[in-house]
């Protein structure tokens, strides 16, 4: 049965037409999904009964099924999602303590921050070396509805409500891979979140950056790049052999920046790989290129996922760090939520054990 999920209010309403032909319950079926957070027909107790009955009949709110939850002592938490076809995703339940008025005034904790991030395939062919998800392989694009299902199921787990979170498309897969899908959850969740508080983070795939430039609205772009020559970013990211560095950037002088944004750049730092007073010279050189800033992510080891490759010390951290501050790059050093989880930046997965082979860098 068709899903409710992802269709825009107008498809919702095209879609509906034969059994609800009145104009107004397109938008009183949206109101119920997303504001009340409904996750049946049957809870959207100001429907007639007959009506419920029919839409059970003819559609399905698919929200993806919790196999299971792991929390972190720091707040984070992870779900491990199962979609109609039995495919599994991962999204992050992450809290922080900036102060959000907003938040405070809609009655969540005072100084409380939620971030969902949530996941756009199953999989990853993008490859990067730094990456767990990267050693699944390719998986399939998710669709609109199963992009914005995620979001809507750890809010109604965590007891969230709208306009109480931001959203960062961080999790499995690269959305510029599936930026026709990506774009429709977009629209879907500026519903209740802001593309200022949207951000979407990828590899580095110019012809989405391209395409993903020509909305009136869009996130915050966050590019991953660990590397400032060809050379290296090719070994730890392939993607830079099809779009190499040149070409990224000419895409990024391009993209429409609003008074005050800026692109975030993310650096996984790796010991002995890129985490060198030179390499930090080069990045600082690349990035003034376009208003930005930098956010250094020691790497999340994994034995298993990721050999070979190990975290820098905290001082190696900090000398790369105050290298980039020195060339007056703004630089912020994330040290990963959700870790005791495998939650963090990298480690998402969905299964037990890699498809690919360790990776010869």
């Amino acid at each position: 049965m068709p899903d409710v999920l992802g269709l825009p209010l107008p498809d919702l309403s095209r879609a509906i037409r034969d059994v609800a032909p009145e104009g107004y319950r397109a938008a009183q079926i949206a109101r119920w999904i997303w504001d009340r957070r409904a996750g049946s027909f049957a809870e959207m107790t100001d429907l007639p009964r007959e009506l419920r009955a029919s839409l059970a009949d003819r559609f399905t709110i698919d929200l993806p099924r919790v196999v299971s939850r792991s929390p972190a002592s720091d707040g984070a938490e992870k779900f491990l999602l199962e979609l109609a076809d039995g495919v599994r995703v991962e999204a992050v339940y992450l809290v922080d303590s900036k102060r959000r008025p907003a938040a405070e005034a809609a009655g969540s904790a005072p100084g409380t921050r939620i971030t969902i991030c949530v996941s756009s395939q199953a999989g990853c062919a993008v490859d990067c070396a730094f990456c767990v998800t990267g050693r699944l392989g390719a998986g399939r694009n998710l669709t609109a509805g199963e992009i914005v299902g995620q979001y809507l199921v750890l809010a109604r787990e965590k007891r969230f409500g709208p306009r109480e979170a931001n959203v960062v498309f961080m999790g499995m897969g690269e959305p510029l891979l599936n930026v026709a899908n990506v774009s429709v959850a977009l629209d879907l969740l500026s519903r209740e979140v802001s593309p200022r508080r949207t951000t979407l983070s990828t590899a580095g795939i110019v012809p989405g950056i391209e395409a993903l430039a020509l909305r009136p609205e869009r996130p915050n772009l966050a590019v991953s790049l660990s590397a400032a020559d060809d050379a290296t970013r090719s070994r730890l990211m392939p993607v830079n052999r099809t779009h190499p560095l040149a070409e990224l950037f000419a895409a990024l002088k391009k993209w429409p920046l609003e008074k005050g944004r800026r692109i975030t750049f993310e650096w996984v730092l790796i010991a002995g790989v890129n985490d060198s007073p030179e390499m930090a010279k080069r990045l600082a050189a690349l990035v003034k290129q376009v208003p930005s800033k930098v956010n250094v992510i020691p790497l999340n080891e994994s034995d298993e996922w990721l050999p070979g490759l190990k975290r820098p010390s905290p001082g190696a951290v900090d000398a790369f760090a105050r290298a980039l501050a020195a060339a007056k790059v703004d630089v912020t050093v994330r040290w990963s939520k959700g870790l005791q989880a495998d939650a963090a930046c990298g480690q998402l997965k969905g299964r037990r054990s890699p498809s690919r082979p360790p990776a010869k860098r």
